[in-house]
């Protein structure tokens, strides 16, 4: 299959609008009291097992160094999961959404930490508009240095998003992105399981599990495989700069679906803070020093 950039990056909006409603569906299974452990699980086992349907060939013949590669991805993938998952307890899927894709600014800093490369100058100037972004998103400004549980959790599972994306970019790339899938779908759900067993058993009791189970099962189908799919076919047929800015609206669908659904209400604290995590996004994604010279050449 072949598909042209405008093809492609439909095929990555379509991604985004999935992730987006996501945070709907993931907010549906905790008001259901169904424990994040377990919503994970459910999850990563449906996750795995499609990948496993309709990719075993290449599944079976991984090797033991992929193995070691995707274990290692799906186990930064999974605490990153479960904290987001978590702090959906306490926060609306919009700030939730928002406050996810800070991961885009914690990358450079992330590189130069792990690989000793100096984040870009603008680096800087967009982490003081997405802080100011959080700030404004999470009411800050209005009654002052209040954190939720909930905004904390997210923040650190952007942190762990950004870890994931380094690490993909620097090793598991090295291997077939189907096993990758596969594995990372393995481990959430094995370690969400393991993990709702230890500590989320009494919770139990409490489920509606006629209100939780269509949810997790939309989360595994869509949100997982269907829109980690779509991902893999878009990035292949366009350019890293639009993939990433089209990829990096999940946050705007997911707010969008969080008002439109009830679960907040639209306010100017939503308005202006998400537009500033946007725009420190957009500064994070776009190549000025590209643009410029393009724009020269163009001239001449």
């Amino acid at each position: 299959m072949k598909l042209s950039k405008t093809q492609a990056n439909l095929v990555l909006t379509l991604t985004a609008i999935i992730w987006g409603s996501g945070y709907i569906f993931t907010k549906l299974a905790t008001n259901a009291h169904m424990p994040a452990g377990m919503i994970n699980g459910f999850r990563g086992l449906i996750y795995a097992v499609l990948v496993y349907i309709f990719f075993g060939k290449v599944i079976r013949h991984m090797t033991r160094a992929e193995f070691k590669i995707g274990l290692i991805a799906g186990i930064i993938n999974l605490v990153a999961y479960q904290l987001q998952t978590v702090s959906l307890q306490y926060t609306t899927p919009g700030d939730n959404a928002f406050l996810t894709a800070t991961y885009v600014v914690i990358i450079p800093f992330i590189m130069w930490l792990v690989f000793h490369e100096t984040p870009a100058p603008k680096s800087y100037l967009a982490i003081i508009i997405c802080m100011l972004g959080v700030m404004e998103l999470t009411g800050i400004f209005n009654h002052g240095f209040n954190f939720q549980l909930g905004d904390i959790l997210v923040i650190l599972s952007a942190v762990f998003y950004a870890i994931q994306i380094v690490y993909f970019g620097s090793t598991a790339a090295s291997i077939n992105p189907w096993i990758t899938a596969f594995m990372l779908g393995l481990v959430q759900g094995v370690g969400g399981f393991t993990w709702s067993g230890v500590f989320e058993h009494s919770a139990y009791g409490a489920i509606n599990w006629q209100a939780a189970l269509l949810p997790v099962f939309i989360l595994g189908v869509l949100s997982s495989f269907g829109a980690q799919s779509l991902q893999l076919i878009g990035q292949k047929f366009t350019d890293p700069t639009p993939a990433g800015l089209i990829m990096m609206t999940e946050s705007v669908f997911g707010s969008i679906f969080s008002v439109a659904f009830g679960f907040e209400a639209f306010t100017i604290n939503l308005l202006l803070g998400g537009l500033l995590i946007l725009l420190a996004i957009i500064l994070m994604q776009v190549d000025f020093r590209k643009l410029y010279v393009a724009r020269q050449r163009r001239k001449e």
